[in-house]
Formats: C-alpha cells, sequence, structure tokens
C-alpha cells in the first residue's frame, strides 16, 4: 500500500487531485469484482470441504418419534479438523474487517490534514476552538413527490417534537397532486422545483443552493423523507449531541418498519429492528446516513458540494451526486472519505414505510442494490469503502450458501424413503434459532414467532439473494437502472397513529 505524505498516512487522496496510487473502479466493473471474489472463495471452501472427508457411524440407528413416526439416527458430521478450520476462517475474516475499520476511524479522527481530510474531527475542533455559535437550531427539509397520503403524519410528528424544528420546508418536486396545499394548510414553507429532472438528490440540491449560504455554524440541517415519523425525542437527542461535540457532523436515525401488509410486512420490520440491534452493537458509528431521517451540519454539506468533480464523484457544487441511484449511501462515503464525524444514536428513531408488495419490494431493494455497487464502482478501493467491499463479499458468498442448503434439503427429500436426522447439523439449526430469534426480541411477540419458524424467513432471505444477484448482473452488464417513486393511499396502514416497538427510542 502506498503511504502518503504528511501526518495522515492513511489517507489515499490529496484535495484538489487524486492520489498517484488511488483506485478508481468503472461502476459496471463493481459487480464483476464483486462476482468474481464469491466465487473464487466458494470453490475454495468446496474443495476444502471435499477433502476433508467425514466420521459417521456403520448404519444409522432406526427410532421412534411420540411413539408413531419412524426415523433413522445418523451421527455424520464434517472432520474435527474442517468444523475447526470453518470456525477460525469466520472469526479471523469478522475481527480483520472490525479492526481493519477501527484503525481506518481512528485513522481519519486523528487525521490533521487540512487537504484531505478537511471534516476530521481534530480539523473541526482546531478552526472552532474558542468560538461560540450559538445554540443550535433546526432547519428540515422534506423532499416531497406526491406525498399529500402521507405528509400529514410526517408533520405532525415534527410539531410534536420534544424540541420542535425552528424552521420546516417541503421541497414540493414535481407534485401534480395536493401536497403543496397540505403543507400550506399546515402552516410550513413550500419550495417547489424548477426544472428538477434527477428526482430526490436535484431538488435537494436546489433548496439546499439557497438554504445553505445563510447557515451558520450551529444551524443544523435535517432532511427527512415525507413518509417518516420521527419518535418524540429524535431533535432533542440529535441537538444536544452536536452541541456538546463541535466535531460531530451528522446525526443519522435508526429505522423501524409501519404497521401492516400481513406476513411481508413483519418480514420488513424483522429486517430493521436487526439492522438497529447491529447499529446499537456499533454504538452509533454510522454504517449509512438513513434517508428517512439525518441531521447535518451546514459545514459539512457545504465541504462535499466544493468537492464534487475534484476529490469526490459528482458535479462541482451539488451536495448530492445526482448520477447516484442510492443518494443516501452515496453521501456518507462522501462524508466519510472527508474524515466525517457522523453517528447513529439509539435515541434517535424513526418509523418509515414498508413496501406493500412483492414488486414494489423488489423494485426498492433492487435500486438498493444496484446503488450499493455503482456507489463502490465509482469511489473504488479506498480504506473508506473497504467495509462496504466486504459486506458486499459477504452477501455474496451468503447467497451461494443459503441457495446450496436450501437445495441439498430439496435433493434429500426427493432421494430418500425416510428421513434421516443428523445430530450434528440439528445442533447447529439449533444455535441459528436462537440467534435469530433474540436478534428479533424487541420487535414483540410476531417477530419472534416468525423468527423462531425459521424456513419462511429463509424464503425471504432468498428472495432477497435473488434480488442481489439480479443487481449484480445488471451491474456487471451496464444495464440501465430506473428510480421509481412509490404512490401513496390514505389506508389504515398509514393514517393510524404509528408506535415505536417496545424499548425502542427515549429510554
Amino acid at each position: 500500500m502506498r503511504k502518503h505524505r504528511g501526518p495522515d498516512d492513511g489517507d489515499f487522496e490529496v484535495r484538489g487531485q487524486l492520489a498517484p496510487g488511488r483506485s478508481r473502479t468503472n461502476p459496471r466493473y463493481a459487480g464483476l469484482l464483486i462476482a468474481g471474489a464469491v466465487v473464487a472463495a466458494a470453490v475454495a471452501v468446496w474443495t476444502l470441504v471435499s477433502e476433508g472427508g467425514a466420521m459417521s457411524s456403520e448404519t444409522p440407528v432406526e427410532g421412534l418419534v411420540f411413539g408413531v413416526w419412524k426415523v433413522l439416527y445418523a451421527t455424520e458430521a464434517p472432520a474435527p479438523r474442517v468444523v475447526t478450520a470453518a470456525i477460525a476462517v469466520a472469526l479471523v475474516l469478522a475481527a480483520g474487517v472490525a479492526l481493519l475499520e477501527q484503525r481506518i476511524g481512528n485513522r481519519s479522527r486523528r487525521s490533521l490534514n487540512i487537504n484531505s481530510k478537511p471534516l476530521a474531527p481534530k480539523v473541526i475542533m482546531a478552526a472552532t476552538r474558542g468560538v461560540y455559535a450559538g445554540p443550535v437550531t433546526v432547519t428540515v427539509l422534506i423532499p416531497a413527490h406526491n406525498e399529500e397520503a402521507s405528509l400529514p403524519l410526517t408533520l405532525a410528528s415534527l410539531m410534536d417534537q420534544s424540541h420542535p424544528p425552528e424552521r420546516v420546508i417541503v421541497v414540493a418536486d414535481n407534485c401534480t397532486d395536493g401536497t403543496v396545499a397540505v403543507c400550506r394548510a399546515a402552516g410550513v414553507e413550500v419550495y417547489e422545483t424548477v426544472g428538477n429532472i434527477h428526482k430526490k438528490g436535484g431538488a435537494l440540491n436546489q433548496v439546499l443552493s439557497e438554504v445553505l449560504p445563510g447557515q451558520g455554524d450551529n444551524d443544523v440541517v435535517m432532511i427527512m423523507d415525507a413518509d417518516t415519523q420521527l419518535d418524540d425525542g429524535f431533535l432533542e437527542s440529535a441537538v444536544r449531541r452536536l452541541s456538546e461535540d463541535r466535531a460531530l457532523m451528522a446525526v443519522g436515525g435508526l429505522f423501524y418498519g409501519e404497521q401492516g401488509y400481513g406476513m411481508l410486512g413483519q418480514f420488513q420490520r424483522n429486517e430493521y429492528v436487526r439492522y438497529a440491534r447491529d447499529m446499537r452493537r456499533r454504538r452509533g458509528r454510522v454504517f449509512v446516513l438513513t434517508g428517512t431521517a439525518s441531521v447535518f451540519r451546514p459545514a459539512a454539506l457545504r465541504t462535499v458540494a466544493e468537492s464534487r468533480g475534484i476529490s469526490l464523484p459528482g458535479t462541482p457544487g451539488d451536495v448530492y451526486d445526482t448520477a447516484a441511484l442510492t443518494e443516501d449511501n452515496e453521501l456518507t462515503i462522501a462524508l466519510k472519505s472527508l474524515g466525517g464525524l457522523m453517528i447513529s444514536p439509539h435515541d434517535c428513531t424513526v418509523v418509515t414505510e414498508l413496501m406493500p408488495t412483492w414488486r414494489t419490494l423488489w423494485a426498492q431493494r433492487l435500486r438498493w442494490q444496484r446503488g450499493a455497487l455503482e456507489n463502490l464502482g465509482a469511489y473504488g478501493f479506498t480504506p473508506q469503502t473497504m467495509r462496504y467491499w466486504a459486506q458486499q463479499l459477504g452477501i455474496g458468498y451468503g447467497v451461494i450458501a443459503l441457495g446450496s442448503y436450501l437445495l441439498l434439503i430439496v435433493l434429500m427429500l426427493l432421494a430418500l424413503d425416510d428421513w434421516v436426522w443428523f445430530p450434528f447439523w440439528l445442533g447447529l439449526g439449533a444455535i441459528f434459532t436462537v440467534e435469530r430469534v433474540v436478534t428479533v426480541w424487541r420487535g414483540g411477540w410476531r417477530a419472534r414467532l416468525l423468527a423462531v419458524l425459521i424456513f419462511p424467513e429463509l424464503v425471504f432471505d432468498m428472495y432477497l439473494n435473488i434480488v442481489y444477484v439480479k443487481g449484480v448482473i445488471d451491474s456487471s452488464l451496464g444495464r440501465q437502472a430506473a428510480w421509481k417513486h412509490l404512490e401513496h393511499a390514505a389506508s389504515p396502514a398509514n393514517t393510524q397513529s404509528v408506535t415505536l416497538p417496545t424499548t425502542h427510542g427515549r429510554p
């Protein structure tokens, strides 16, 4: 790895030019790189397992379940050295990713290089030392395209905050419904975009170009979706943290799913509960600043806009890269690349929309997957993107592992006359079941019941795996991606008051 001149040898680029050793990957090749690495890893594991042999009993032992069901018990299990090697590899990889992420984060926080890391904590603290910029004030921007059905609850959750915002601006983007009328009736400001063809990112760029120049150091900007309801302590917690830490550049939210939509809705709620649990275990260290609700210092957004086309991809002067399918993920990587300190604390929670049908879920997740790959392609291999590359590799390997597992179960069902139980694999299955239940415990009894059944969630996971494969193929072939908007209609699912799962939000 090329060493960088200066006090922060973890930096790879100099403001104004790309460092000579930095890799830039074409977005369409990100999928090819991920697919190639995953297949190579799968082949290596298969070779190791096939050479390891197995330990098994001479013949299966016959038994009865409840005195009526005849089964066979077999003690077949992988060789001890294969089991040991698998555990060791898993631990080494997990520890390696965690230590690498910690090392990269520490270097960023300690950087004094204003050229490559202008948002690093030490740089920001030095620039603001001894300066009191006044109390923190909040300006909320809500991008909305035909959101008259969902906006009333969103605006109500803002007005009910224990620390209400000083200013609320709804960014009405090419609306053809009653969005503007709803906003004016609620007494909030409306900014109507002009000639915007770049969806959410373009709409926000327009309003930010007018709002940011008038923002002081402590006038923070919150950007939230029009279909999100905040926990009533969200802004109070965010303002407190920003007041106590001058180096903090952004505060993200943890999101939970709204009620409704049957089993499909519960699948998504379980998924979001697990994500929030992972964030708590990471002690708020941000993976993605969610677009559902995140708070930014104006200095952070202005620095991103100044760096576009220089050290960051995008159009100079734009906060959001309008070429990105997942603008929130891209902005997170941009801020990390500039050294920004961000957190997603456990007491900043929101309830967000769920996809009501399998078709809309497919469109949403395919956009997320394509966006993640294209963001990696745009930024290439850098210290700040290593964690994201590792995640994509992990998902890819999981696709092969789960697909092989389900295929083997089907083949066994078709090939055997009698069911055969393997104690070793039953033990692993029991551990897996406990993990699935524990990780959704805060979601309530419905979440736990769905988790303990195992197979419904495995089918859902396989569905998401198919989306992943589709995203990798589309990205590799350079197919044009589309940004699809979900039209909302007034319904019991989005007109009733929404509550967070127990123990979420403020303690």
